[in-house]
């Protein structure tokens, strides 16, 4: 009498018939991808809770004075309390940000393309660029004031100088980093220049463009407080000098919380477009 064949079944420890269908592995289920996915999106704000647990725990257990280390119940209190005069001077600082940065992003991009695609280009631009590069900006800041005055003008043009070289060289390295036998398949397949621009070179582009965007962004903040550091009567980088020549820790330490904000939004913003402008690689991470 001929005897039925038997095999172990993945994951099982005894074996069953030869023929018997495989059980089939059933993933986590809807509920719990959603709630691991929204764990995953919960660690950076716990993260900063942590921080913040941590700083006030410091805080009292070595009991730093209030004239060197405020508590975070302290700093809060004082951002709720001069909230109005913040929010203010955050207007001004922002503004110069935001204008700052944006012309580098009009001026960098396109010149690290015209860089990039024209030998020429490169050897009669480049070597400035890259010598207007190692000057240092906080040297040359006090002749904007003398050029420009104490105005918002010196300060965005510090901010555009000291954010305008990482993001030509992102720029450049992004529409180089193309392999070369793409062009060639996209020749011979009749695509013109345009097209091969659109929908090859530029995507290909943009992710190393926007590490420079997002580097360049991170600058843009801190070359904002440092212009109204050398001459300002007005912006962030205006009230933490006074609240440091006057040893108002509190609202120094305020101050650095609102520029914490505003550098998270700026962080927020450039990852949405990124998200917004590289679907492929939306779809990619999804």
């Amino acid at each position: 009498m001929a005897t039925q064949q038997m095999t172990p079944a993945p994951g099982l420890s005894g074996p069953v018939a030869a023929g018997t269908p495989a059980p089939v592995v059933r993933g986590p289920s809807k509920g719990m991808r959603r709630v691991r996915a929204l764990g995953w999106n919960a660690l950076p704000p716990l993260t900063f809770l942590v921080i913040i647990a941590f700083w006030s725990f410091s805080v009292r257990f070595f009991e730093i004075p209030a004239y060197l280390l405020p508590g975070p119940a302290a700093v809060f209190s004082r951002v709720v309390a001069d909230a109005s005069m913040l929010w203010t001077h955050a207007l001004v600082t922002l503004t110069e940000i935001v204008l700052g940065f944006g012309l580098t992003l009009l001026t960098a991009i396109p010149l690290g393309l015209v860089i990039a695609l024209s030998p020429l280009a490169r050897q009669i631009l480049y070597p400035p660029i890259m010598l207007l590069q190692l000057v240092p900006k906080i040297a040359v800041a006090p002749l904007f004031l003398v050029w420009l005055g104490f105005g918002m003008e010196s300060k965005v043009l510090l901010t555009v100088l000291m954010t305008f070289f990482p993001l030509l060289i992102a720029s450049i390295s992004g529409f180089q980093i193309l392999d070369q036998r793409l062009l060639y398949l996209t020749r011979s397949m009749g695509a013109s220049i345009w097209q091969t621009f659109r929908y090859l070179r530029v995507p290909s582009a943009l992710p190393v463009i926007f590490s420079g965007v997002k580097t360049s962004a991170t600058i843009a903040t801190t070359a904002a407080i440092v212009a109204e550091f050398v001459g300002a009567n007005q912006g962030l980088g205006y009230v933490l000098l006074r609240g440091t020549s006057t040893m108002d820790i509190e609202l120094t330490f305020a101050v650095l919380v609102v520029l914490t904000f505003i550098g998270i939004l700026i962080n927020y913003v450039v990852e949405f477009s990124e998200w917004l402008m590289t679907p492929w690689q939306r779809s990619g991470a999804d």
